[in-house]
């Protein structure tokens, strides 16, 4: 697990992860631990799982009306909320 000191470096672990790398676990002093998993953006996977569970498609639903309702936000908007104070 590494420790994320800027939010350059976090940009710098996505921009490398590929279907290969696909996860990876980080922590960010003063915000907590995370793990963060790159999935496929495939109509055909994300089908294929909604059929094989049913609450993942209302899960899917429910965060779609969520951000269109402005009560979500973007990798990026998330990565512009962090200052230097968080990895302090």
């Amino acid at each position: 697990m590494g420790l994320i000191e800027s939010s350059e470096e976090l940009m710098k672990y996505i921009s490398d992860m590929n279907r290969d790398n696909s996860v990876i676990q980080f922590s960010i002093l003063g915000k907590g631990k995370f793990t963060l998993v790159l999935q496929e953006e495939s109509e055909q996977s994300i089908k294929a799982d909604i059929e094989r569970n049913p609450h993942l498609g209302q899960m899917i639903r429910e965060s779609q009306s969520a951000y269109e309702e402005g009560k979500g936000i973007t990798t990026s908007e998330l990565l512009k909320s962090l200052s230097e104070k968080d990895f302090e």
